[in-house]
């Protein structure tokens, strides 16, 4: 025998890669495989025991088809590439994900798909809860909200809405962005999984959720309807309203499901009940029709029985994962308060350090300043001692110049006060003159007026006198002079003698008027002298005063 006949035959083998909804990953498929082994070397690759929820789904002519167990890989129409590409997905939800999901890589797996549904609107979510769900995506990835490290803008790459809630609101990405963190800072202390498990509670509840549409007629005519599969039974929706179904069929109502070509049945578990029939589009529909309805069933009737040991004995393993988990979070939260409350130790030590280094700095400068502080009292305190000597020289002769002040003040108030005197004095001789001026003005007048009478009255005896001459004396027209003797000698009547009187009186008056005049004259030259003497005075006075103002 050859060495080469020694040798084993190495088996036959194909490429194949599986894509999950965060990685892909490659394996050697053997010819003679069957969808079970390939589908439990993906399960022990990824380290998951919860097979029953999972399959290997691929694209074929359009129809997306899931991978069967029980027959050939090879045997069954699978795209002809290399290498051969499946989804491992989800094919069968649970009735209550915090009771059936017991693994961490479960909860994660379903997590990311139930995630991807919702963001391609496969599953239709309020807005509101698109952003509650979105937090608690940040939360699984990025751990607790530390608005030092997580500063605006860090979710800018991460796609956390469906577009359709993007194109409803009038909101940009930094708006969205604040409503999210909102939320998400209310999320410290929750681990990943937990987090994750949080989002799938929320998830199981909406409508859509878990559901395989299909759509079907009631006539080979017409496709009006929609069949829906999810854990809870069959569902009949209309074609627009895939929320609210008109009819539904529970797993545990329905006595049997069979199809014929492309119709299909469902025998409710009364008798009595009404049997309903529905034609698909295609053979291949009806068959992945009853397949889903096969492991729906199969899983609903399983979760009302006695779990099996394994599944008791994973339940036991993931409740010691959990107590593990809490016990292991207790501590990690437990060091990482420690750890916070000594960074914010170690950061208040150095506060009070740089606080005492620069208070030290403070008082090291102050001494400084206090030094030159003391050396500049000391050059001042020599300065304010020779200083205090001129002061106090300054001061005697500033004794000196106030008691010559008082003296010059006491003078100056007995001048103001003989100034006020004499201003008053020239005041008075101002309102005498004025009064004995319009007194010599009121005599003048009146003897102007006395003057004027007896002008008037001289003229009238002259004339009287000159007609008389005429009359009784023509000779002494010719000759008008005579002697003061001829006169007396003269036989003149009464008349001619009181002319003489008044002649005589009126060069008396006229004398005497003169003579009042030039007294009166000598009188207001003399009071004009008068009062410019008190005017200089009074000026000196006003002088002498202001120059003593200005000294003081």
């Amino acid at each position: 025998m050859s060495i080469r006949g020694l040798k084993k035959k190495q088996p036959r083998t194909f490429k194949v890669k599986i894509i999950t909804v965060d990685a892909e990953m490659e394996f050697s498929c053997e010819m003679k495989w069957k969808g079970k082994d390939l589908f439990d070397l993906v399960c022990r690759a990824l380290g998951l025991r919860e097979t029953w929820f999972f399959g290997l789904q691929y694209t074929i002519k359009g129809m997306c088809t899931w991978l069967k167990m029980d027959k050939k890989v090879l045997d069954q129409e699978i795209p002809k590439e290399d290498p051969v590409s499946f989804h491992f997905l989800a094919k069968f939800y649970p009735e209550k994900v915090e009771e059936e999901l017991l693994q961490e890589i479960t909860q994660h797996l379903f997590f990311l798909q139930v995630k991807k549904q919702i963001l391609d609107e496969e599953i239709y979510c309020s807005p509101e809860a698109t952003v509650l769900l979105a937090s608690y995506a940040v939360q699984a990835k990025y751990g607790d909200y530390d608005p030092n490290f997580h500063e605006p803008g860090f979710l800018a790459h991460d796609e956390l809405l469906p577009k359709r809630v993007l194109r409803q609101y009038q909101l940009t990405a930094e708006m969205w962005e604040e409503k999210i963190t909102a939320w998400y800072a209310e999320h410290r202390g929750i681990a990943r999984d937990e987090a994750e498990m949080n989002y799938l509670k929320i998830a199981q509840d909406l409508e859509m959720y878990g559901v395989n549409y299909f759509p079907i007629a009631q006539n080979k005519n017409h496709t009006d309807l929609l069949l829906g599969v999810d854990a809870k039974g069959i569902h009949i929706y209309s074609i627009n309203n895939r929320f609210s179904p008109n009819k539904s069929f529970e797993w545990s109502a329905i006595r049997n499901i069979s199809y014929s070509e492309k119709e299909l049945t469902i025998k409710p578990l009364d008798k009595k009940a009404e049997v309903f029939k529905f034609f698909s589009s295609q053979l291949k529909v009806n068959k992945l029709i009853l397949q889903l309805c096969i492991g729906n069933h199969d899983l609903f009737m399983r979760r009302r029985k006695v779990d099996s040991i394994e599944i008791q004995q994973m339940k036991a393993q993931a409740r010691e994962e959990k107590a593990r988990k809490k016990m292991e979070n207790q501590r990690l939260a437990r060091e990482k308060q420690l750890r916070e409350e000594a960074e914010r130790a170690k950061e208040e030590l150095e506060r009070r350090l740089f606080q005492l280094e620069d208070e030290a700095r403070q008082a090291n400068e102050a001494l400084l300043r206090s030094q030159e502080a003391a050396e500049l009292l000391a050059e001042k305190a020599q300065i304010a001692e020779e200083e205090a000597k001129l002061l106090a020289q300054n001061a005697a002769e500033a004794e000196q110049e106030r008691q010559r002040l008082e003296i010059t003040a006491l003078k100056t108030k007995e001048e103001k006060r003989l100034m006020e005197q004499k201003m008053r004095e020239a005041e008075l001789i101002a309102v005498k003159l004025v009064k004995e001026s319009d007194r010599r003005a009121k005599e003048a007048e009146h003897l102007k007026q006395d003057l004027h009478e007896a002008r008037e009255a001289e003229r009238k005896a002259k004339q009287k006198l000159l007609d008389i001459t005429r009359l009784n004396y023509p000779h002494m027209v010719k000759y008008p002079q005579y002697s003061p003797t001829d006169t007396r000698d003269a036989n003149f009547d009464k008349g001619s003698v009181k002319l003489d009187l008044k002649d005589i009186d009126l060069k008396r008056l006229s004398f005497e008027i003169e003579r009042e005049r030039l007294d009166y004259i000598e009188k207001s030259k003399k009071f004009e002298d008068r009062l410019k003497e008190l005017k200089s005075e009074i000026y000196a006075l006003k002088l002498e005063e202001k120059q003593s103002g200005l000294y003081c």
